[in-house]
């Protein structure tokens, strides 16, 4: 007779690759959508939501990334070509994208004002490291696990609404791009007296 472990392993309803890979690995988040989504009807609802995610999920994917899942009012992405970590094109276009979705906050909410919704605003979180694929048998789509899949979502509480926050792994790779400027922020705290350097990314003087 199998043990409950043996039977979920078996089981094979999620199938996890038997090697990790690096990438950039990105994260949009809604800014208190609790209390703006308990004003809508349905409707409202839908049409707010979808605005949102279809303009972030079209803006990420026009520059190579995948998007893995939209989990509630966030959507998770990752930079397949950034593999190669001296690829400066690649990591370029992982920058780019996050700070043309906070560049398209204000268009974004013209359009929403014109279907009478409320505006919205949002925040983009980054970094690079190891995350693992998996697949479910019920889905064509691949996820991805990891630590650094965690800790882009806990940097994302922690970032200001409408800017883009890095961590540090990410920062010691792209710290050299002139075009860019980083800004130091204070430190996410990864408990066991750790914390981890965080890093505001805007364009620089000669963009």
């Amino acid at each position: 007779m199998l043990s409950i472990q043996e039977e979920v392993l078996s089981c094979g309803t999620i199938r996890f690759s038997d090697t990790y890979n690096s990438f950039c690995v990105g994260i949009v988040d809604i800014v208190n959508s609790t209390q703006i989504i308990a004003r809508l009807s349905n409707s409202e609802l839908s049409t707010y939501y979808g605005m949102f995610l279809n303009s972030m999920a079209s803006m990420t994917e026009k520059y190579g990334a995948i998007v893995v899942k939209n989990v509630g009012d966030s959507i998770l992405y990752y930079f397949p070509d950034t593999a190669d970590a001296a690829d400066k094109e690649a990591l370029v276009k992982c920058l780019e994208v996050s700070l043309k979705m906070i560049e398209l906050h204000d268009e974004l909410n013209k359009k929403l004002a014109l279907e009478g919704l409320p505006t919205v605003d949002y925040r983009v979180s980054c970094d690079y490291g190891q995350v693992i694929k998996a697949k479910s048998r019920s889905s064509i789509y691949e996820d991805i696990f990891g630590t650094t899949v965690n800790l882009c979502a806990r940097i994302n509480k922690l970032t200001f609404p409408n800017t883009v926050v890095i961590g540090d792994d990410l920062y010691t790779i792209v710290k050299g791009f002139s075009q860019y400027a980083f800004q130091e922020l204070n430190p996410c705290s990864l408990g066991l007296w750790l914390d981890y350097p965080l890093y505001l990314i805007n364009r620089g003087r000669g963009h």
